[in-house]
């Protein structure tokens, strides 16, 4: 355990212990900016490129999950409807409580 002397200790002395860890924090900030271009998980492509086929492969799964809902509505749709009026029952009793 370290043994702090409170007597002796200013302000000044506070303030600049706190301005040496912000420094030491910057300067670690600043190194590791510089070295996220080899960490970065889009080498090959842009950021946005990566952002942009993302995007496109979850509006791919959406429509693909959207035409396969229609096309087992469309097949039974009595059976949606009752499904459909079972969920919102139960929705509707959660949020009642």
């Amino acid at each position: 355990m370290t043994d702090i002397n409170l007597t002796n200790l200013s302000a000044e002395d506070i303030l600049d212990d706190a301005d040496d860890q912000r420094v030491r924090l910057d300067r670690a900030g600043d190194r590791w900016m510089a070295d996220a271009g080899a960490r970065t998980f889009a080498r090959e492509q842009g950021l946005r490129e990566a952002v942009r086929s993302d995007i496109e492969t979850g509006r791919d799964w959406a429509r693909e999950r959207a035409f396969v809902a229609r096309t087992k509505i469309g097949q039974k749709p009595l059976k949606a409807t009752v499904y459909a009026l079972g969920v919102g029952v139960l929705i509707g009793l959660l949020l009642r409580r």
